[in-house]
């Protein structure tokens, strides 16, 4: 029988991460899933770093070819995926032991929710919290998706956090068309708005996943790329769904964007004199 979730791992050069992030998936409180790591050709040493964990029965070890940047290698992994559910874990981020436990529960008991998400804490490259229970924009329980949608376009943030925040039903993915990758930067953002056209939110309070904050985010023309990116798929989810989306909402959503970007980079710098740079580069930023 299937498993009930499919974790699925996109890992690249995440050799000094990538263990902590396996161990936090493999200690969750709810056991019913497999885990599904493929490794995108990394140059350090993540690929001997995982092998250890060929010996649980549920984990499967793959290799990506180089080339075609984080949506190769994220949707690489997630053809393989079988579960009735599906959460994408970076290779450097980690999941709270009762993560699968809640997002499932949240999601069986209300079959109309496509996607349910949680708060996130911020950690730095040690480990060390930098700021706890982020996201979700006030939501909170079960909204309809294109509320939850709107909201993220209109605050110009990703209020559904990182992809380890959030936990989709497979077949309403596959659906949607899978990771939408006209904006690499917002990859993730992107697809969790085409999802929730299909069906309703769900926001739980807790904070269950961590999103490790890396020296390859503080660069200003990242932070401008990724703003026009924002920008392009606030249009983008528009045009394609008449009516979601006002003028006056697109030019709130698109300033904020363009703001946030740069208050982001400011941090970045801000907590640099804490953060020993491992010459880590985010498969989201992959050439």
């Amino acid at each position: 029988m299937p498993p009930t979730v499919s974790v699925v791992v996109p890992a690249y050069n995440n050799a000094d991460f990538i263990e902590a992030t396996l161990d936090s998936i493999l200690a969750q409180t709810f056991t019913d899933f497999e885990l599904l790591v493929a490794d995108h050709s990394s140059t350090d040493d993540t690929w001997e770093r995982i092998q250890r964990y060929a010996a649980d029965d549920r984990v499967r070890l793959m290799q990506t070819p180089a080339g075609g940047g984080a949506p190769a290698n994220w949707s690489r992994v997630t053809r393989e995926a079988t579960g009735e559910y599906l959460k994408l874990v970076c290779g450097d981020d980690l999941i709270d032991p009762r993560c699968l436990e809640l997002q499932v529960a949240a999601m069986e008991a209300n079959p109309e929710v496509v996607l349910a998400s949680s708060r996130r804490t911020l950690i730095d490259a040690h480990g060390a919290t930098v700021a706890q229970a982020r996201g979700l924009a006030g939501l909170t329980g079960r909204q309809p998706g294109r509320v939850a949608a709107r909201r993220a376009v209109i605050v110009g943030s990703n209020i559904f956090g990182e992809p380890a925040c959030v936990l989709m039903r497979r077949a309403d993915f596959e659906r949607a068309g899978g990771w939408a990758d006209t904006e690499p930067y917002v990859i993730d953002q992107q697809t969790f708005c085409n999802v929730l056209m299909l069906g309703d939110f769900y926001a739980l309070p807790e904070s269950l996943a961590s999103f490790r904050l890396s020296a390859s985010q503080w660069s200003v023309d990242l932070a401008r790329q990724q703003s026009d990116q924002v920008v392009r798929f606030h249009h983008r989810l528009a045009e394609q769904n008449p009516g979601l989306l006002s003028r006056a909402d697109l030019l709130r959503g698109d300033n904020l964007a363009r703001a946030m970007a740069y208050v982001r980079r400011l941090a970045y710098i801000w907590l640099g004199h804490k953060m020993t740079p491992p010459d880590l580069v985010r498969d989201q930023v992959e050439a």
